[in-house]
């Protein structure tokens, strides 16, 4: 099951329901099979590691764990809040993404 995003990495995104609600972060890791995203410092848990040969001391380690991907929203800045994405083609012929709320351009490349 891909699902079709339009968020990429290194996107700024707000968190929108959990434990972090309310959360600004950065995406790390988008998983389109499962549908899921893993952001910076967001929905970490720690996770009791036993020594081994990358990690001889064990202990506890801080784990950031996915979440689904309805839970996040593009944080556009101009609006300062969480918008939908939409596309739309330059008269140069370039696809972009845009601020459904405010009408700024997120692609500028």
């Amino acid at each position: 099951m891909n699902v079709k995003l339009k968020l990429k990495t290194d996107d700024p995104v707000i968190v929108t329901t959990g434990k972090d609600k309310g959360t600004k972060s950065k995406v790390v890791v988008l998983d389109r099979a499962e549908g899921k995203v893993i952001c910076e410092n967001v929905n970490v848990y720690k996770k009791h590691m036993k020594p081994n040969q990358f990690n001889p001391d064990g202990g506890i380690v801080d784990k950031p764990m996915p979440l689904e991907i309805s839970n996040v929203a593009y944080y556009c800045g101009k609006c300062s809040k969480g918008v939908k994405l939409g596309y739309k083609v330059l008269e140069s012929g370039q696809k972009v993404r845009f601020c459904r709320s405010c009408g700024e351009i997120i692609d500028k490349d």
